[in-house]
């Protein structure tokens, strides 16, 4: 990898540090964070960072005053150059020992090994159905021969109506003619005036 790439991206992040800098913060006690946040292992300690949310080594585990080596806040060789200004070169506090946090991981995994994944079931989407305007709205929707026409739909009915309003009339004429012998025979005739029966005088 090239001199310029290094100053572009993230560095190594390196174990073991000759740095006398130390952070101003107050020290991060273990206990403060959950057992999968930090590996108490001699050949790997490290830990999460709280600040920038990425694995750091822990140097000088073994003496008096460990703490999070520098580090920058992306993956080294990929991610931009960032320093992590509030987490690097502060202090560790060491309060929990190798065998507690061994028996904290084991129990963990004990709980969580049985888990099994619950199945979603997704309701199926229903259509949401129309509101009654929309309703009227489609019924009173022109036709598609309409559909080209700027004039209004009242309109277009009134001609369409002088159009056919002859044709109807005489349908209607015809139909109001009866036939010859359409009339019962022996029957009286239908009264065309209104019969009002008189009261006897009593």
């Amino acid at each position: 990898m090239s001199a310029a790439t290094l100053e572009r991206t993230a560095r190594p992040r390196r174990s073991r540090t000759r740095s006398r800098t130390v952070n101003a913060r107050p020290a991060l006690a273990l206990s403060t964070l959950r057992p999968h946040q930090y590996d108490l292992r001699p050949a790997c300690a490290s830990l999460v960072c709280p600040d920038c949310k990425t694995w750091v080594p822990i140097t000088g585990l073994q003496t008096k005053s460990p703490k999070v080596v520098p580090h920058d806040t992306g993956r080294a060789g990929k991610d931009e150059a960032v320093r992590c200004r509030l987490g690097s070169n502060r202090l560790v506090n060491v309060d929990v020992t190798v065998r507690k946090w061994e028996e904290c991981l084991t129990d963990g995994n004990a709980e969580t090994v049985h888990r099994r994944r619950t199945t979603v079931r997704r309701k199926p989407k229903v259509a949401v159905a129309p509101a009654v305007s929309q309703i009227a709205a489609q019924k009173q929707k022109p036709a598609a021969d309409e559909l080209g026409d700027s004039r209004p739909l009242w309109l277009l009915r009134e001609m369409k109506w002088a159009s056919t309003e002859s044709a109807v009339r005489d349908a209607d004429t015809r139909r109001a003619q009866l036939p010859a012998g359409a009339a019962p025979l022996g029957a009286p005739p239908v009264p065309l005036t209104t019969l009002h029966p008189e009261r006897r005088a009593s």
